[in-house]
């Protein structure tokens, strides 16, 4: 059976279309039973209808759809029971219903299996015989698991807008991705495709290595060049920060490993063209493999470096482009490389069929102010010829041609963003305290380079999260101290008036370094974090010198612990931060504290059972920070990077919540300051249920402080209260939005709702 159900399943994924697949299933499961006859029945929840979407065996008298009403038959009873239905007479069965369009008199044995896909049910596939009989289990067993398959392909039809059972709904015309970047954009769709593919490459050999490398190097050098120029084009236009993901595609330029093992596949025999797409895909999928959404990717990144040099191997210049005016940039996958080739003044809106929030593109959007959505996998960019888009950046929509209610409901929205926008920046510069009086402290959460200028604007004078491991990604070894020194004196400079968290090398595990290769069946439990460096002495001592280094005359630095499990851990750390301290001490000036100032020591509130341990630590750290991204994922046992399980990771789970409020406190008992460095912090609703808490300190990226500010800034601490009370009580984390939804209405912030949602 496992052969036919392959080879069925083959079949269907191969059609080109999804009525032909839907009649390959049915004609393929009725040879492979034996039956009489193989039906799918589609469910059309607008209507409240199955329509017969196709069959092999029953004989239909009209051309007209034929439809089934909710409620009604057997059909409608194996959807409503959510399970297979096996009847050895269907017409004595009492919820049996005639339809005079179709002939089964003649049929008496029917096994009816609803098709559903996370929980909706998307339809019914049924088997019926003529004489009177039960299916056997194994029968049974093979139409249940047929169903399964069959809800996979119907949910991806129903994404795509194919289903078309009903007089189509002027709401059909729409996908879902990923919320990258918020706003509002309408426009003409602007189609993009890179000018060479590695994908394109045909595989060949050359007897002239010296040639090739000679031509290999000379498209490295023009890329290089290439870069500079698109880099200066995007100055004045983005945060000097944001900047720095050109300082990625350099590193990758820079780094040997690339340019050693393309010159060495060439030497092995092959074309500069072959040798690069070989290097360039195995790298690909060594990101793609990861587990970490930001490092796994950087895979874009090096695809896109890939395509570039490619693009000079093949003698490609770039492209004149000539978008039409306020338009929507659509590619299969949006790079930062390419936002950056085209007119700012043009681009409104962006949709990528890859990526994520994380990917550079969406990096590089938030901080132009451009609507993104990505990951929009079920989007056909083919079928778009300047066809009218309406971008939701909130909920990662995209609407394709609306109708013109929808398409002015939507242009009154991006004017009132506007006008929001504006309103919260009037805020900088100002105290960031509530109506009643209490002062919150916002810092930063950075992970590339960051520049003193474009901080003047946002008013942030410390960051709470520096991620120390991206230098540590982007080579072959293990960065040097004095290279470590180098990247981080430039970030305590940056932020000499106020403090630098520097949180440790935390990789391993999901994010294994390159030249520390492992092998893990589970990394988000592995060997990542404070558990790796622990037991590389040599690689944490040098890290903790490096950062003791930079802060040398600045003293503004601050350590933090990744994943930590125990007190023993914290134990150890600490032991080592104090060596390093003394030692470096004694290169500068003695114990001149001066000059060197012991930094505050800090852990990272993520892993559960430190939710519970906290007073075991208390007389070893300076502060906590607690990670709600992980602490979420860890508490509800969720991966949130797996699509199967995803919607089930909120941070506003009543359970998440909970232990928020436990944390703090406990924190206050002990006389320990905790600030939160996850996503919770920065969204509308999330610093309202943490201001309700307690919490007084917040870390987030740099698009999230003006909205967080002007809501500080507007709201009386004092009131939270019932709020937070009613949230702890709430059974689910839908029902506890609805809280906060209705706190910020009733404070006159219902315009940062769709931002929060």
């Amino acid at each position: 059976m496992l052969r036919v159900l392959q080879r069925i399943v083959e079949a269907v994924n191969q059609a080109p279309d999804f009525e032909l697949a839907l009649q390959t299933m049915v004609r393929q499961v009725k040879e492979a039973l034996q039956t009489d006859s193989c039906t799918v029945y589609l469910a059309d929840h607008d209507q409240q209808q199955f329509a017969l979407a196709a069959t092999d065996g029953l004989e239909v008298s009209s051309s007209e759809p034929i439809h089934v009403p909710f409620g009604e038959g057997v059909i409608s009873l194996a959807a409503k029971r959510e399970e297979p239905l096996n009847i050895a007479n269907a017409s004595e069965h009492p919820k049996f219903l005639k339809l005079d369009e179709v002939d089964e008199a003649r049929y008496n044995a029917m096994l009816a299996a609803p098709v559903i896909h996370r929980r909706r049910v998307l339809g019914v596939l049924v088997v019926q015989q003529e004489h009177d009989r039960a299916f056997t289990r194994d029968e049974e067993a093979f139409v249940v698991t047929l169903a399964a398959q069959l809800a996979v392909v119907i949910a991806h039809a129903e994404a795509k807008g194919y289903l078309r059972t009903t007089k189509q709904s002027p709401w059909l015309q729409t996908t879902k991705g990923l919320a990258a970047a918020p706003g509002v954009a309408i426009g003409p769709a602007y189609v993009v495709q890179p000018r060479a593919k590695l994908s394109d490459v045909t595989p060949k050999k050359s007897d002239k290595p010296e040639h090739e490398i000679r031509r290999f190097r000379t498209a490295v050098a023009r890329t290089r060049q290439e870069l500079n120029e698109l880099s200066d084009s995007m100055k004045g236009q983005v945060a000097e920060e944001t900047l720095a993901i050109f300082e990625v595609y350099h590193a990758m330029l820079d780094s040997a490993s690339l340019g050693q093992q393309v010159e060495q596949t060439i030497n092995d025999g092959w074309r500069a063209q072959t040798a690069l797409k070989i290097v360039v895909e195995d790298l690909v999928n060594q990101f793609e493999n990861l587990d970490d959404e930001y490092i796994r990717e950087r895979a874009s990144d090096v695809r896109d470096l890939g395509q570039r040099i490619l693009s000079h191997l093949k003698e490609r210049g770039r492209y004149e482009h000539s978008p039409p005016p306020q338009c929507i940039l659509v590619a299969h996958e949006v790079t930062a490389t390419m936002l950056a080739e085209l007119p700012n003044t043009e681009i409104i809106g962006m949709v990528s069929v890859r990526g994520s929030g994380n990917s550079h593109a969406a990096i590089l959007a938030r901080s132009m102010g451009i609507p993104a959505v990505l990951g929009a996998d079920d989007f056909d960019i083919n079928e778009l010829n300047e066809d009218t888009l309406v971008v939701d950046g909130y909920n990662g929509e995209i609407f394709i041609n609306p109708p013109l209610q929808v398409e002015n409901e939507y242009r009154e929205l991006a004017e009132e963003e506007l006008e929001l926008r504006q309103k919260i920046e009037t805020a900088r510069g100002k105290p960031v305290e509530t109506e009643d009086g209490v002062k919150v402290t916002l810092q930063l959460n950075v992970g590339l380079n960051t520049d003193r200028d474009w901080l003047n604007e946002l008013d942030i004078a410390s960051v709470g999260l520096y991620r120390t491991e991206i230098p540590f990604m982007m080579q072959e070894r293990l960065p040097t101290e004095d290279e470590q020194v180098e990247l981080y004196s430039q970030v305590l400079e940056q932020f000499k008036a106020g403090t630098v968290v520097m949180r440790t090398l935390d990789v391993g595990g999901d994010k294994p370094l390159p030249y520390l290769p492992m092998n893990e069946e589970n990394p988000f439990l592995g060997w990542r974090g404070i558990r790796m460096t622990l037991d590389h002495p040599e690689i944490f001592l040098v890290q903790i010198r490096a950062m003791l280094r930079a802060s040398v005359g600045r003293n503004n630095l601050q350590i933090l612990l990744p994943m930590i499990t125990s007190a023993e851990e914290v134990d150890e750390a600490a032991r080592m931060v104090k060596q390093a301290y003394h030692e470096v001490a004694e290169e500068f000036n003695g114990h001149d504290t001066q000059q060197l100032a012991a930094p505050k020591l800090g852990v990272m509130i993520e892993v559960p059972a430190m939710v519970y341990h906290l007073h075991t630590i208390v007389d070893k750290v300076d502060f906590f920070s607690v990670g709600s991204n992980d602490l979420t994922q860890y508490l509800l046992a969720v991966d949130r990077n797996n699509q199967r399980v995803a919607s089930l990771y909120d941070a506003y789970h009543p359970a998440v919540l909970h232990a928020l409020q436990q944390i703090i406190e406990r924190a206050n008992d002990l006389d320990k300051p905790v600030s939160v460095c996850g996503e919770l912090a920065g969204e509308p609703g999330g610093a309202l249920l943490l201001m309700a808490m307690g919490y007084r300190t917040f870390s987030m990226n740099s698009y999230n402080i003006d909205r967080i500010r002007w809501i500080i800034r507007h709201i009386k601490a004092a009131d939270l209260a019932p709020m937070l009370a009613r949230a702890l009580q709430a059974r689910s984390p839908q029902e506890v939005r609805k809280i906060v939804t209705m706190t910020l209405e009733e404070a006159g912030l219902g315009g940062f709702v769709r931002a929060g949602s």
